[in-house]
């Protein structure tokens, strides 16, 4: 049978009364909600936040919320990509003063037919998106590729030297084996992509281990570290895309050689979670850009303490000339990153992953301000987290979220100001 995939987009717009929403990925629906919202602009002397009103379209036609989600959990839809909203510190407090911005997840609608092959098309506007699984990846070896050296996260990457098919692991990039992907985070097949392209009209976001397809394979790094890689041509209408590049010879490129020869950097330092319960959760970073699934795992296991990554946004992933920040999912008690790292949970699927109850946005402005937000990921989940969360330290304002009580000042959630240099905890109670 061949699948024929029709774009869906799901635009969701940041208003003045929004927080820093999720943002929502231009996953193939695959965050089905993805509310990617990174930090927003925030005044640091009140609890003003902004809302996200997030909307489903389908070629040139809107589609209602509950239907977008009805198609994605009967798999009439698949989310094909998205945009991210981008963050920008907000200027000196004003009652007045509100902020927009507009992320967008693209979806797909998917067809049968009776073809028993299927022809990505040579060029398009429009990107298309399928969920065909690759063919069975050959054996590869636990040892360092020849010529490697490798000695970690601060070794350099041997580009264009390495086989597709070969994890690296060697060089600090972490693999995730419950995503069933050979490691990787996120896979998008670009077959018709030549680097002298100035944008990426065909995406295919693989399901399966690799086989060495031409396209853009990404990675996780470890708790307090981003990737580094990504390439200049993005998605022609919106899709970020993230992560080393496999060549038409079966090697892996870098894609920002130009700027770090190393997988993984350090992300600002200065915030971290610490756990305080009986039981453990997990917090799910955005792989973005890339698929923009909540799939990079921090596993916040009882009585630990984990950095949790940071961005300055004028330094990292520039989308369409905006500025963007990082976004995290928070679980419930009891959900282990390997359940709830992903786009849906199988023992909670309408209260983990793309539909966990909470999100944390953070990013640092220009001026050295970093902005942090907790806000409940309303526009996909009814689901309610049943901890507490706290932030405690340097930052400018109380912001938390109690069970029974709600945010510090807001029901939408709250954001505080951290100065450049200064540290907070966020603490995880019962």
């Amino acid at each position: 049978m061949k699948s024929t995939i029709l774009k869906l987009a799901i635009a969701a717009s940041l208003g003045s009364a929004a927080v820093a929403q999720p943002h929502r990925h231009g996953h193939h629906l695959h965050h089905q909600k993805r509310d990617r919202s990174p930090v927003e602009k925030r005044e640091v002397v009140t609890t003003y936040v902004p809302a996200t009103v997030t909307q489903y379209m389908l070629g040139n036609q809107e589609v209602n919320p509950e239907e977008a989600k009805a198609g994605l959990d009967k798999g009439l839809y698949v989310v094909v990509g998205e945009t991210t909203p981008t963050f920008t510190p907000p200027p000196a407090p004003s009652p007045t003063s509100s902020s927009s911005k507009e992320d967008g997840v693209f979806i797909e609608k998917v067809t049968t037919s009776s073809s028993s092959s299927s022809t990505p098309p040579a060029t398009t506007s429009i990107p298309t998106t399928t969920s065909t699984p690759a063919p069975k990846p050959a054996p590869t070896s636990s040892t360092p590729a020849i010529g490697s050296g490798a000695t970690g996260i601060d070794a350099d990457f041997p580009d264009g030297e390495i086989e597709c098919g070969k994890f690296p692991s060697e060089y600090g990039a972490v693999a995730l084996d419950y995503l069933g992907l050979g490691g990787w985070s996120g896979l998008q097949y670009t077959p018709n992509f030549s680097l002298k392209d100035l944008a990426i009209s065909f995406i295919e976001t693989g399901v399966a281990p690799p086989s060495s397809q031409s396209g853009f394979y990404s990675y996780a790094c470890p708790d307090g570290y981003v990737k580094s890689q990504w390439p200049k041509a993005q998605g022609n209408t919106g899709q970020s895309i993230g992560g080393l590049y496999c060549n038409p010879d079966g090697k892996l490129e870098l894609t920002r050689g130009d700027v770090s020869k190393q997988l993984c950097q350090k992300g600002i330092p200065g915030i971290s979670i610490t756990n305080k319960m009986s039981s453990g959760t997990s917090v799910c970073r955005t792989d973005y850009p890339g698929t923009e699934n909540m799939v990079i795992p921090l596993d916040a296991t009882p009585g630990g303490t984990f950095q949790l990554a940071n961005v300055a946004s004028s330094d990292y992933y520039v989308w369409q000339g905006k500025e963007t920040t990082l976004q995290y999912y928070v679980n419930k008690k009891g959900v282990s990153a390997e359940e709830g790292c992903r786009w849906t949970c199988a023992s909670d699927p309408e209260g983990c992953g793309n539909w966990a109850p909470i999100n944390i946005g953070v990013g640092q402005s220009a001026d050295g301000t970093t902005y942090l937000s907790i806000f409940p990921n309303s526009a996909v989940s009814q689901a309610k987290l049943d901890f507490n969360i706290d932030i405690k330290g340097d930052n400018s304002i109380p912001c938390y979220f109690h069970v029974g009580e709600g945010f510090a000042g807001s029901s939408n959630g709250c954001t505080t100001g951290i100065p450049q240099g200064g540290s907070v905890t966020i603490t995880f109670s019962e």
